[in-house]
């Protein structure tokens, strides 16, 4: 920690993903986007990067959890007939995966009461753990994520989840405008677009804390033999 015009700054990765003020949040871990028989897969659009990503974040997700950490869950959501979806957010639609829609329609997703819109098997909250339904791509935009964190004393954000260059950079950007640390778990996001999500690590790399999976579960795992130290 430093001291910045009278100001204490978190400096060290041990001290911005304190169990004391951190979030894990998972976005859009969901069959639509994660799953061969999910909108995307059947759309032929490569999931090739989800296998290995999926069970870090489950490893990462059940540390979180035995650590104490608040966790969030993201839930992109749509509602029938596209009465969730503006001109412009359709028009947003139709650029992504234009070659796999091959001049089809739009594409739907995430649709209310859908199995696509349900979290993937490893990925079902928990009871108490929060879950906050998103329209659009940042989490923070027509949500209450903003309201939960702050009511429970949270300065760090771990984003994690899908996509790297969409809803995972989108939400990153609003977490740290809205004054919050950040901290992107560079091993628990992915993309059906190797090239794009190299490019928005590339960018997020000189704008947010970068870590990995494994350092971070070994920090929480270090404080919960640090406090059971101290309570013994």
């Amino acid at each position: 920690m430093i001291e910045i015009a009278g100001k204490q700054v978190f400096t060290e990765l041990s001290e911005l993903v304190s169990p004391d003020h951190a979030a894990l949040v998972l976005i859009d871990m969901q069959r639509d986007f994660l799953n061969p028989d999910g909108a995307l897969g059947r759309l032929g659009v490569n999931l090739g990067m989800y296998p290995a990503m999926r069970p870090r974040l489950a490893r990462l997700l059940h540390t979180a959890r035995e650590a104490g950490v608040l966790v969030v869950h993201v839930q992109m959501t749509t509602l029938p007939g596209r009465a969730s979806d503006s001109p412009a957010q359709l028009r947003f639609n139709l650029r992504i995966h234009a070659a796999a829609r091959a001049g089809g329609p739009a594409l739907c997703y995430a649709e209310l009461g859908t199995p696509g819109h349900e979290f993937a098997e490893e990925f079902q909250p928990l009871p108490g753990e929060f879950v906050v339904p998103k329209w659009r791509s940042s989490a923070f935009f027509g949500t209450n994520l903003d309201l939960l964190l702050r009511s429970n004393g949270i300065q760090t954000v771990l984003v994690t989840g899908c996509t790297t260059e969409g809803c995972v950079e989108s939400t990153a950007r609003d977490a740290l405008f809205s004054d919050y640390y950040v901290v992107v778990v560079e091993d628990c996001v992915a993309s059906d677009d190797s090239r794009q999500h190299e490019a928005s690590l590339l960018l997020m790399r000189h704008r947010f804390d970068l870590a990995d999976s494994s350092e971070i579960a070994g920090l929480w795992l270090t404080e919960q033999l640090r406090r059971s130290a101290d309570a013994s």
